[in-house]
């Protein structure tokens, strides 16, 4: 299933790494806004909000992580570090810095992109982010995460979690990408490529945290089970970037495909904030 219903628009482009080939799109035109998405996810996922900021006069570049969607499943090793690695090759590939929105794990490593290469980010939205290790995550939760997310049984485990990430409001076809999601994941070496993904430890984004000079919008589903309480959340990220936040309601951790037009809109007035006008 290298192209599915959710890949619409243009085709397919590859860009080789160390290790391996990431996957990525690209639409429109204007000033550049990445969008990747969290371990689990297909760059689909932001397939409701990639529209939106074509509309308003962007050129977005939608990517998946390695080891999952088309990218390649032949790494040796996944996580924050090394996706904030990709993020800064498939930019300088591009040859122009973006503002960079990323869900989940992404926001992580989009974080260690802007503190390592401030030239190639202009900007961050970071969407359901986690940056640092989450406070209430001791070593038995983490072991019982690990072995629920060992490849025997990795593929599904996720789909049954899946809808409950998808708290509150669900995308119309998410019967139909949850499906995706799935046949992607059961492909040879990708169950491998995404249990090794859940074991990657924030702490590096932590450390980076400090560095970040980009301006930020952190943005967080008001419902997202993976936090205890996602606004304090989303307050102490806000905080420690000295950034904006906006908090959508009837979502979880998914915003840009559960409520994509809140989520629009907040990312072009952000955008629009930094002088990224259409």
């Amino acid at each position: 299933m290298t192209r599915h219903q959710f890949f619409a628009r243009a085709d397919t482009l590859h860009l080789a790494v160390p290790g391996g080939t990431i996957a990525y799109d690209l639409q429109g035109a204007g000033p550049l806004v990445l969008l990747v998405p969290g371990m689990g996810e297909l760059r689909s996922s932001y397939r409701l909000l990639a529209p939106a900021l074509v509309e308003a006069g962007y050129r977005v570049a939608m990517v998946d992580l390695r080891g999952h969607g088309d990218s390649s499943a032949s790494f040796t090793s996944y996580g924050d570090v090394e996706t904030a690695s990709d993020i800064a090759l498939l930019l300088r590939e591009l040859a122009v810095p973006a503002v960079i929105v990323g869900n989940s794990m992404a926001a992580g490593a989009a974080v260690i992109a802007a503190a390592e290469q401030p030239a190639l980010v202009t900007g961050l939205v970071l969407v359901g982010p986690f940056v640092r290790n989450p406070p209430s995550s001791g070593p038995l939760q983490r072991l019982l995460f690990r072995v629920l997310m060992a490849r025997p049984w990795a593929a599904p485990v996720w789909n049954a979690y899946l809808p409950m990430l998808y708290a509150g409001r669900k995308p119309a076809d998410f019967p139909e990408y949850r499906k995706a999601v799935l046949a992607a994941l059961r492909r040879p070496g990708y169950t491998r490529a995404f249990s090794l993904t859940t074991r990657t430890d924030h702490g590096p984004a932590a450390e980076s945290l400090p560095a970040v000079q980009a301006p930020t919008l952190v943005i967080m589903g008001e419902k997202d089970p993976d936090f205890k309480d996602p606004q304090a959340e989303a307050r102490w990220i806000t905080g420690a970037l000295g950034g904006s936040m906006v908090m959508i309601p009837d979502a979880g951790h998914y915003p840009q495909s559960q409520q994509p037009e809140p989520t629009a809109a907040a990312v072009v007035g952000f955008l629009r904030t930094l002088g990224h006008h259409a």
